[in-house]
């Protein structure tokens, strides 16, 4: 594939990815792009979206959108390395801080379908993403 076609096909993928997902960080598309096909490819995209939504029942997501968890660790120190853990080793069912805004009680453990690498990578988007 030639370079101009690739240039041309990686920007029809990145609005793609951009629309249906709703604009992410805005800065550079074609970072929301590869991320959101990152997130797709790891299984993230079952339980997470980019923006806050309900299903066609008025139900919450099964996890919390990005932007809120971008929205709630605005800040705080060691978010990223907090984080990464919890995408791969999961989260306590008794310690659900998203109560009320996402259906499921814990994260399950993560290790298997994404790479450490590849969680710093996503979890530095997601915290990336403008909150304001």
């Amino acid at each position: 594939m030639s370079t101009l076609r690739r240039s041309v096909a990686l920007h029809s993928l990145s609005a793609l990815a951009i629309a249906i997902a709703g604009a992410a960080s805005a800065a550079d598309p074609e970072v929301d792009a590869a991320m959101l096909g990152l997130a797709a490819r790891s299984g993230c995209t079952a339980c997470h979206s980019v923006e806050p939504k309900q299903d066609a029942d008025g139900r919450t997501p099964v996890g919390p959108p990005w932007r809120d968890v971008a929205a709630r660790y605005y800040g705080v120190k060691d978010a990223q390395k907090q984080l990464v853990q919890t995408v791969l080793k999961g989260s306590s069912p008794y310690d659900s801080h998203w109560k009320g805004r996402a259906a499921g009680l814990a994260m399950p453990p993560n290790a298997v379908a994404i790479s450490e690498r590849d969680a710093n990578r996503l979890v530095g988007w997601i915290l990336s993403m403008d909150v304001r």
